[in-house]
């Protein structure tokens, strides 16, 4: 009865909608479709429809595209907006600046034909609370793609902590170390720097701030702004002073109205608008889906100079097991510090599996153990890797809007490398925007010169002979080396025959508690042997702590689950609720609702450390991560 009064409702809303489509009246639509105005009648009737012909399971996301905003925003016009202050956008920024310069000194000099393009506004924003702050890699950078930013970065200060000196590869057994004589070439770094990807960036940041670019940390680009034919026109910062129940607090600021010729989408793995236009302009049509890897790492201050600055180690083998795909690294940084993590694949099988309790695990291997006697840990992080490959990358341009870095694909999975070509995509989308600009035309028939300069550059040839290395192991690890070999010697065919092998997405792998024989959720049924001891395995509470994680907790939570009544029921049936597993800041947690004895999530969306594993595991795929207020998460000084 009351869902049938509930659909009464709504059909009269629609039906009011159409006898007052004479109103005046406009209202701003503020969240997923902002459009610039639409009317009562228009409202009321698009609610209506989308109401009664949508699944109740759907209303929590339908509703909010309906909201109406009253509000007034401050609207700000700007020429090209990059949305992310990661290496690529920052690269791009700082590129596209220079070329600007450029061409106005040869127009006014006489050397260059044409109109100057006078004072271009660029601006760069970014969530986190300086820049840097939620930057998280390795990382073992390929420095051929800075070189061409800037030749003489070294000159410049670039923060390098070392030359790779030495190059490991072990595979582990449960309780040895065994050494390969010969290093798997795409594994081989010499020329390569050790770096703190973190430090990179801020000091790229600097370099922007220098040639004169608007830089906005805290502030998270929550919507994108499109015209009414679904062209990109800017972007909107995040509302401040919005308590937990989604009241304005005193200190409510709304969120600004960026307008811009060109959006240049720099997100990271998973961006939350990278995600929203892939699926609103169907962007990854005719695309594999993208597959991810998390990889999860802590800094430790070692007593001595037992791991040289410099040695660089990769590891194969335990604690993975042999369906999982998976490996560790071990870089010696300055200062007697030990960068040091473990990487697992985001398509695994096994419900019970954790992605921060193998890394715990992978640290008590004897060999690990010792390493780490006497150390200190002082920093914790996570970060997911868009590992997918050439297959899985979308469209990276559409009207008004490019992608560039990893909310692009453009990782090397095999070589375990991303830096250098995000960099270089960030430099060639601002030598796209730049002709845009001269020529007056931000189309995507214009912009499609981004991805004709990619294909001609040395990122798809790199891309093109590693397109299939994450799908070879879908099969498991050693019919995943066989299949690796064959690539290499084939320059990238599955088995050395196909073109193009076909993948799934990460969470459609994982197989439901009855298939591995667990009875309920109890992870001891898999990590039986694994102790927190306080000393080389800690628990995901004590390593949020070390990543400096700050989110105010009067504001709404920015993960939004569509239908907790799954969690409850079928989720806990027949996977045992994995997002406690897969999460790796123990954000959710399944507790007593305190009432009829029945279990309820709990999130505990301050812990979260803006990985996004939660937006791409879940079996279900009814977790949304969406931005949280500005200045928020992580602080990875030195990751």
């Amino acid at each position: 009865m009351q869902l049938a009064f509930a659909t009464l409702c709504v059909k009269l809303c629609a039906l009011c909608g159409f006898a007052l489509c004479l109103t005046a009246k406009t209202v701003k639509n503020a969240q997923r479709d902002p459009r610039p105005s639409r009317n009562y009648a228009g409202f009321l009737f698009s609610l209506g429809f989308s109401i009664c012909y949508t699944p109740k399971t759907e209303w929590p996301f339908i509703l909010p595209k309906h909201r109406i905003e009253l509000m007034e925003r401050e609207t700000l016009e700007m020429d090209v907006v990059f949305v992310g202050a990661g290496p690529a956008n920052l690269s791009g920024a700082l590129h596209l600046a220079r070329l600007i310069k450029q061409h106005n000194e040869a127009v006014a000099s006489g050397a260059r034909e044409g109109q100057p393009l006078g004072e271009v506004e660029i601006g760069v924003i970014e969530k986190g609370a300086s820049i840097g702050a939620h930057i998280l890699s390795g990382a073992v950078m390929d420095p051929k793609a800075l070189k061409e930013l800037m030749p003489d970065f070294v000159e410049q200060g670039a923060p390098l902590e070392s030359p790779v000196n030495e190059d490991y590869f072990l595979y582990l057994t449960k309780n040895r170390a065994l050494r390969s004589p010969v290093t798997p070439p795409p594994l081989k770094n010499h020329g390569y720097y050790i770096v703190s990807l973190n430090r990179l960036t801020a000091w790229l940041g600097e370099k922007c701030e220098e040639a004169g670019i608007n830089i906005f940390p805290e502030f998270p680009g929550a919507d994108l702004l499109y015209d009414e034919e679904d062209r990109v026109v800017g972007v909107r910062t995040g509302d401040k002073g919005i308590d937990k129940d989604g009241k304005q607090k005193a200190n409510f600021e709304p969120g600004v109205d960026l307008r811009a010729k060109v959006t240049v989408l720099g997100e990271g793995p998973r961006g939350s608008l990278t995600k929203q236009l892939v699926q609103r302009l169907n962007l990854d049509e005719g695309r594999e889906p993208q597959v991810y890897s998390i990889g999860v790492k802590e800094l430790w201050e070692l007593p001595d100079d037992r791991y040289p600055t410099g040695r660089v180690t990769h590891t194969l083998g335990y604690p993975s097991d042999s369906k999982t795909y998976g490996g560790g690294w071990i870089y010696g940084m300055q200062n007697r510090i030990l960068n040091i993590g473990y990487v697992t694949g985001l398509d695994y099988r096994d419900p019970l599996l954790d992605p921060h309790a193998e890394f715990q695990r992978f640290k008590q291997h004897p060999y690990i153990t010792r390493l780490l006697e006497g150390a200190k840990m002082i920093r914790y992080g996570a970060k997911t890797i868009a590992a997918g490959g050439y297959f899985a990358m979308p469209r990276i341009y559409a009207d008004g809007v490019l992608l560039v870095g990893d909310c692009a694909g453009f990782l090397n999975s095999q070589r375990l490398k991303g830096i250098h070509s995000a960099i270089k995509s960030g430099m060639l989308a601002a030598e796209a925007v730049f002709e845009a600009l001269v020529a007056g035309d931000y189309s995507a028939s214009q912009l499609q010169r981004y991805e004709q300069l990619v294909n001609e550059s040395w990122i798809i040839p790199e891309l093109r002979k590693v397109r299939n290395f994450h799908a070879g192991f879908k099969h498991g690890r050693w019919l995943g080396m066989v299949n690796t070999g064959f690539q290499f010697i084939t320059g990238g065919r599955s088995w050395g025959l196909f073109d193009r092998a076909k993948a799934e997405g990460g969470h459609e792998a994982m197989r439901k508690l009855s298939a591995y024989g667990y009875r309920g959720a109890d992870i001891e049924q898999r990590y039986g042997a694994l102790k927190f001891d306080g000393k080389v395995a800690f628990n995901k509470l004590t390593d949020v702590y070390h990543a400096a994680v700050g989110h105010s907790e009067d504001q709404p939570s920015h993960l939004h689950v569509l239908d907790t009544n799954i969690c409850a029921t079928r989720c806990a049936e027949e996977y045992g609720n994995p997002c406690q597993r897969f999460c790796p800041a123990a954000v959710y947690e399944m507790v007593d609702d305190g009432t009829s004895g029945k279990r309820k999530l709990q999130i505990n969306f301050s812990n979260c450390v803006h990985c996004k594993t939660c937006d791409i595991m879940d079996p279900y795929q009814i977790i949304n991560w969406v931005t949280p207020e500005g200045g928020g998460g992580p602080d990875y000084k030195g990751m």
